[in-house]
Order: C-alpha cells, then structure tokens, then sequence
C-alpha cells in the first residue's frame, strides 16, 4: 500500500511540473508509473491466488510457506 501512495506522490509531481512547464514528459513519465503499478498489483494478485490453490486460506498467519 505505502508503495502505491509514493507512486501516486510521484505521479502528482511530474503531472505538476508538467503542466507548469509546458512539457509533456512529465505525463509520459506519469503513464509509464502507472502502467509500473498496474504490473505491480497484477503479479501481487497473482501472488495471492497462487498461495490461496496451493493452501486454500488467505489467513496470513496460516502462510508460514517462506519460513524455514
């Protein structure tokens, strides 16, 4: 969650100094950031699906899959 508030926090800063500017690059920068976290909450979700078929439960204290 904290990732996607400072990538939204990104995207607001180029939108800004894009249109103070002038320039479009700050909106071209702003599309690819947002194309990153789309990509980022795909493979997130398919993290989760991917725990839940192998353990049936998205109960996070159930998940000791990474402990050895």
């Amino acid at each position: 969650m904290c990732v996607e508030i400072m990538l939204n926090a990104a995207n607001l800063a180029f939108i800004a100094f894009a249109r103070q500017f002038d320039a479009a690059e700050g909106q071209i920068y702003a599309f690819f950031i947002m194309t990153l976290a789309a990509a980022e909450a795909a493979v997130g979700l398919a993290i989760v699906i991917a725990l839940f078929r192998l353990r049936e439960s998205t109960d996070v204290d159930e998940l000791n899959l990474m402990k050895w």
